[in-house]
């Protein structure tokens, strides 16, 4: 008996997100050798639409690392953190926590900027902190996954460029759903993932490092993640590690997409399914946790209503609906669902069969409430 899914999930939780039949088409093309030659012309082609993707400067070394954005966010940090080097990071969520915790491990000096989650930092905090001790590296998190919270990257950069700190950013859930600019931004080095905005399968994760980040980059502690032992591989085809062709072509092939539609258009698509969802949820008593203006279009963190068992809620849309959302992380778990509108899952159609099944679920749950205790709970906040 298999246990391959014979049924496609509509994946609207934090990621993965759908997968575009395209790239599920580019992925059953034969396998290649790492250092075949349409394997390298590939390579290539994938360097040059992230160059344009990230909207890199000239001099950037854009490319993907094999791991999940995790692996991405261990690459930027083990090549440009080192013992002593000074670390501002701004944690305003469970991923801005983890990229502390990763520079931390690499022997930095880590000074924490804490927001409250489900709010964005205020450059001017970001001005205050670097005042009161200076850093070599300012690290944020773009778009927070786990609240849903869009941090203001180019008014932060800002700053930490008048401090002439490096700026790191985690866009593991903008890159390609919300507007980014490597270069108009004065971002020195970026990472991301391929199975949110991008729509490819998880296993890649794409990279760049600006000029001024290649020039002050470190000795790497990490073999695996050593930046010029990449660039051998992907420039100077000296061999590194087994990457897998199969995902090399579903991310030249979603990258291929996002290019076709045009970064401006797919921007906007992100944020015209976002406000879709956000006025839809408002008849059902339902809003989303970040104050207008800090909020992702890309993923959507709805505050679960009182009373409500939100884990029996999203048991109720896989079951019933074959629908994902996700569910809170840290202080938010239990208290908020987390609905990603990210790459080929942003799309009017879902919006509407998202709402629908959360109708269908809370009148669901209200209906064995009534029927258990003879009362009718309150739905909305």
């Amino acid at each position: 008996m298999s246990l391959l899914p014979d049924v496609d999930r509509i994946l609207l939780g934090p990621g993965p997100s759908l997968t575009a039949p395209r790239v599920m088409r580019a992925m059953a093309a034969p396998t290649l050798s790492h250092l075949d030659p349409l394997m390298l012309a590939l390579l290539d082609d994938v360097r040059a639409r992230l160059m344009r993707v990230f909207r890199a400067p000239e001099g950037s070394f854009a490319f993907a690392v094999s791991g999940t954005g995790t692996a991405g966010m261990e690459a930027t940090v083990a090549n440009l953190v080192e013992p002593g080097k000074r670390v501002l990071v701004i944690v305003s969520g469970y991923f801005g926590d983890r990229l502390a915790q990763m520079c931390e491990r690499y022997g930095a000096h880590v000074t924490r900027l804490d927001v409250a989650w489900g709010r964005a930092c205020d450059p001017a905090a970001l001005r205050t902190a670097l005042a009161a001790g200076p850093a070599d590296i300012v690290a944020m998190v773009h778009a927070e996954t786990s609240t849903g919270a869009l941090n203001p990257v180019r008014e932060l950069a800002a700053v930490a460029r008048e401090h002439d700190a490096l700026v790191l950013v985690d866009a593991v859930t903008s890159l390609g759903g919300h507007p980014l600019e490597i270069g108009a931004w004065g971002i020195d080095a970026c990472y991301s993932c391929t199975q949110k905005c991008l729509g490819a399968p998880s296993g890649l994760a794409p990279v760049v490092f600006g000029p001024r980040a290649l020039q002050r980059r470190v000795k790497c502690r990490s073999f695996y993640f050593d930046l010029q032992l990449l660039e051998d591989y992907w420039v100077r085809r000296k061999y590194h590690h087994t990457m897998s062709s199969t995902l090399v072509y579903a991310l030249d092939e979603a990258l291929a997409i996002v290019e076709e539609e045009g970064l401006e258009a797919r921007w906007a698509r992100h944020q015209q399914n976002h406000l879709a969802l956000v006025d839809a949820l408002q008849p059902l008593g339902l809003s989303v946790l970040p104050p207008e203006g800090e909020r992702l279009w890309t993923l959507n963190a709805v505050r679960v209503p009182d009373g409500v068992d939100e884990a029996a809620v999203r048991k109720h849309l896989l079951d019933t609906f074959n629908m994902e959302i996700g569910a809170g992380l840290g202080p938010l778990a239990g208290k908020v669902w987390r609905v990603g509108l990210m790459g080929a899952s942003s799309s009017p159609r879902l919006v509407l069969l998202l709402v629908a099944a959360l109708q269908a679920a809370l009148a669901h749950r209200e209906r064995r409430v009534v029927g258990e205790t003879g009362s009718r709970p309150q739905v909305a906040e």
